[in-house]
């Protein structure tokens, strides 16, 4: 399958695009990890965005969007692959909609995982990250806890809450996605693409996706 995974931060975007990639081999690809993978390779793009990085400044989309076809490209993503929050605003899509023509590659479906405020809300307020740069695995206090002592069950790691999931902080971001992101769902609901999917049990978002890619074939 070839989807994109639209929601909120705290949606379940990571967390489906791990269980697809369980299932089936449909590849994750999440901007944020192939952006530091670029970086550690030292690539000319990784060279490019790091000196955006460093100076505090955002990717522009002219990188991303290279970084994003190399990625493409790549053996492994012929089997298939999720954009886990990827596109993020309109403009993004649009440049997407012309590198995957290029490429010559045809998305099944853009799934919508629309999930409440309030449990977004708690999910990420009780979400605890692995410090590790090489695991960053992601564990949750009250459904999917770390180890006892606070430590990564599966590299040994401190875990922690990251900066921008405090309360405070994940409101912001609600309210950014609220303002350039969500609009995507417009977007690609007149494209005829896309699928709102209300269900909170992973197994039973994977099954929504699934149906909705064989009635869109």
């Amino acid at each position: 399958m070839r989807i994109i995974l639209l929601g909120a931060p705290g949606a379940g975007k990571g967390t489906m695009a791990k269980l697809l990639e369980k299932m089936d081999g449909t590849v994750q690809i999440s901007t944020g990890d192939i952006l530091r993978s670029e970086v550690k390779d030292r690539t000319l793009l990784g060279k490019e965005a790091k000196s955006y990085i460093d100076r505090g400044d955002l990717v522009p989309d002219s990188v991303i969007m290279g970084i994003m076809e190399r990625r493409l490209k790549k053996p492994d993503v012929q089997i298939g692959f999720s954009l886990d929050g990827f596109p993020r605003t309109i403009p993004q899509a649009e440049a997407l909609d012309a590198l995957l023509v290029k490429l010559n590659i045809r998305l099944d479906l853009v799934a919508n995982l629309d999930v409440p405020r309030n449990v977004i809300l708690d999910r990420l307020a009780t979400r605890r990250t692995c410090s590790n740069p090489s695991c960053q695995e992601i564990y949750n206090l009250k459904s999917n806890p770390p180890a006892t002592n606070g430590t990564c069950r599966k590299c040994g790691s401190p875990v922690s809450q990251r900066e921008d999931e405090t309360a405070e902080a994940i409101m912001k971001r609600l309210d950014v996605y609220d303002e350039k992101t969500a609009p995507l769902i417009g977007y690609y609901a007149k494209k005829g693409m896309l699928l709102t999917i209300q269900e909170m049990n992973t197994d039973d978002v994977a099954n929504a996706i699934k149906e909705g890619i064989a009635i869109k074939k």
